[in-house]
């Protein structure tokens, strides 16, 4: 139980009564901004530290779904929030920015950690060709309405809207068929290797603390995620940022902590397997079902959201699956694929940061 207290929580401690605290104070908006953005860093980074405990009272087999699926309880509820606040541009990029900040910097950052320790390391060929093939195929869904809106403008938003609905539909399919196919009538297949619940460096938690603890921090996060948009804008104008920028790289940074922990210290354990799993798999995740999830929301809020994403992002996305692809095909991982991950999520940020208004 000791082990909770680390000092993740100290600094929420200090910066959640801080950004609540600026708030009640009508304080500078920026600084509400960057404080809400740091606590939701800890708590996605506790979130992903449960849910690895929740992963021992589950079994391997189900390890990196569960990851990947919690891990994302962040992104989708700074997402939520956004949406319900009209930003549709800002959860669009923070759907673009999570997916290549998976793909490309928590991959890239954990074959890098991995690879310094470990000369070569190894992971499940089948799961990593089937996630690549995903990939391609949510890049697919982002390149159909794009394509439609700059092709066939004049049928008019409403088409464009109910086409991004029906492709939702496709991708939400799709998705729940992919765990079938994984978790129940090819499970052999996605097996890898066994881990235990001492992979995650101390002794577990019981199944009530974990929950516990789950319930508790996604409730904190839903709380700084209302904060953190509620500043979007005006922080955004005061840093000289476009939104695009913001959901692509700051919004996507802070809801990404948890999988850049797991990822990270599964790979320094020479998990690979796992590793790869979380980073793909939320990636795919983001796509296939936090994406649709959102289209469908957007509609009991009454302003139905769009799949139409500006053609940098569609490129973006298309040109590190494709990466992504090259890297895995072989099975294995060398720090310098790490490097060439990363280098290519700095040389997309650098273009974002660009991009006209």
């Amino acid at each position: 139980m000791k082990k909770i207290f680390t000092s993740r929580l100290d600094l929420l401690l200090v910066v959640v009564p801080l950004a609540l605290g600026l708030q009640v104070l009508a304080a500078d908006p920026l600084l509400i901004f960057i404080a809400s953005a740091l606590a939701i860093v800890p708590l996605a980074g506790l979130l992903g530290r449960a849910t690895e405990h929740l992963t021992s009272h589950v079994g391997a087999g189900a390890g990196s779904l569960l990851n990947a699926t919690l891990g994302n309880a962040a992104e989708l509820i700074i997402a939520l929030a956004a949406l319900r606040e009209g930003l549709d541009d800002v959860v669009k990029a923070s759907l673009t920015g999570s997916i290549l900040g998976n793909i490309l910097l928590v991959l890239g950052v954990s074959m890098i950690a991995g690879g310094l320790r470990y000369e070569r390391q190894k992971f499940n060929l089948t799961a990593a060709g089937m996630g690549s093939s995903l990939l391609l195929l949510s890049a697919v869904g982002l390149i159909i309405p794009a394509l439609f809106h700059y092709t066939a403008e004049d049928r008019g938003i409403v088409v464009e809207k109910e086409l991004s609905l029906e492709i939702a539909v496709v991708l939400f399919i799709i998705y729940i068929l992919s765990l079938v196919f994984s978790l129940k009538t090819h499970r052999h297949l996605f097996a890898g290797e066994s881990h235990d619940a001492h992979d995650i460096g101390e002794r577990p938690w019981s199944l009530r603390l974990s929950i516990g603890v789950l319930a508790a921090v996604t409730a904190l996060i839903a709380l700084m995620s209302e904060v953190l948009v509620g500043t979007i804008e005006v922080a955004a104008a005061q840093l000289g940022l476009t939104q695009v920028f913001v959901g692509v790289i700051l919004v996507a940074l802070a809801g990404n902590a948890a999988e850049h922990s797991t990822a990270v210290v599964m790979a320094v354990k020479n998990k690979m397997d796992l590793a790869f799993g979380i980073a793909v798999g939320s990636s795919l995740q983001i796509a296939l079902f936090v994406a649709p999830v959102l289209v469908f929301a957007s509609y009991l809020f009454g302003a139905p959201l769009d799949l139409i994403f500006t053609p940098f992002e569609v490129a973006a996305v298309t040109i590190s699956v494709l990466i992504l692809g090259f890297v895995a095909m072989d099975g294995e991982s060398h720090w310098i694929e790490g490097v060439m991950l990363v280098g290519v999520y700095a040389m997309l940020a650098v273009a974002f940061y660009f991009l006209p208004v």
